[in-house]
């Protein structure tokens, strides 16, 4: 695959991203925060499905010889920290790497100090890596998966995973629909309908 196309397919697959991630109000603040206070489940429905959809998709690519997989390597000690980093910035800023540009394209202006702060973090970093990198990795387990563990094939495994977060997803559903999720403590963009007024009632002017 030349540059060229990987440039494309990545834009490609990044403009689908973002107009389903829009459309599933899980960029909005409100919704993104709601999910950390456990009030409300409308963006774990979202990954979950996006996560179940990519290990069926992978598990027919793999399984037809069509790619190769190149997992990193199991680093726990990074990823818990990494993890709470990421979290707390979240649950501060209302927003994600990947929501932040979301929330940039329906006109949340605070978005852009976001964005600039996660480009801050990035660079810093970048610099910061090479002393942390021991500390990181201690514990490191280097590319270990499942399908090495188990000895099962990855496909079988994908799918497997894919139909539990079905199920899971299919339970959430039940037991609160996600109109129910979205609920009026999105931020949205269109204003709330305005109230008519009682009769009798003479506004100011």
């Amino acid at each position: 695959m030349s540059v060229i196309t990987a440039i494309l397919l990545g834009l490609a697959m990044g403009a689908a991203f973002g107009f389903f991630l829009e459309k599933a109000r899980v960029f909005e603040p409100a919704v993104i925060i709601g999910q950390f206070q456990l009030r409300s489940f409308l963006m774990l429905r979202v990954f979950l499905a996006g996560v179940a959809a990519g290990l069926i998709v992978l598990a027919a690519l793999h399984g037809f010889g069509l790619v190769k997989l190149a997992p990193k390597a199991l680093l726990p000690l990074a990823d818990i920290v990494g993890g709470l980093f990421l979290g707390a910035g979240i649950a501060l800023a209302g927003a994600c790497p990947g929501t932040v540009l979301a929330q940039i394209g329906a006109g949340y202006r605070d978005a852009w100090a976001t964005l600039a702060g996660g480009l801050l973090g990035a660079l810093a970093f970048t610099y910061l890596e090479p002393g942390l990198a021991p500390w990181l990795r201690i514990a490191g387990q280097g590319r270990l998966t499942l399908d090495i563990v188990t000895g099962l094939p990855f496909w079988a495994l994908a799918l497997g995973f894919a139909a539990l977060l079905i199920l899971a997803l299919v339970g959430l559903e039940k037991w609160r629909s996600w109109r129910e999720e979205l609920g009026p403590e999105a931020d949205g963009l269109m204003p709330p309908a305005e109230q008519p007024l009682p009769q009798g009632h003479l506004s100011a002017r």
